[in-house]
């Protein structure tokens, strides 16, 4: 019997969270919905947005995103929410801060590496003998 009593409570507690669409009605809020799953990262593909990933888990966020929008909540405010719990990972624009340099240095020293190895084998390639 306090099985069924939990189950109840749950499905009691879980129901707004659940009564939110997959689309809203009003184009202006379905409109901020996609831009700001747009601006946020699936931590599953982690290539791709919430607005393009399949992956279960970009599900959830998504219907997480769309419940803080429908509960008032400021772009600002889902993104501060999200980072808290996932980290600056999740925005697919990251700060540039101490935790964030590799994410943001690591395609221009790999370039200027792969330069220099280029130039380094043309000058060895050029030497007479």
């Amino acid at each position: 019997m306090k099985k069924a009593g939990a189950v109840f409570l749950f499905l009691f507690l879980a129901a707004p969270a659940l009564a939110v669409p997959e689309t809203f009605s009003n184009p202006a809020m379905e409109l901020r919905a996609r831009h700001l799953q747009r601006e946020l990262r699936c931590l599953v593909c982690q290539g791709e947005s919430l607005d393009e990933s399949g992956a279960p888990l970009a599900a959830d966020l998504r219907h997480l995103v769309r419940a803080q929008i429908a509960a008032g909540k400021s772009d600002d405010e889902i993104k501060t929410f999200l980072v808290a719990r996932y980290g600056n990972f999740i925005l697919m624009e990251p700060p540039f801060e101490a935790d964030t340099y590799a994410l943001w240095l690591t395609p221009f020293l790999a370039l200027v590496l792969g330069g220099g190895i280029a130039f380094w084998v043309v000058r060895r390639a050029q030497k007479p003998g």
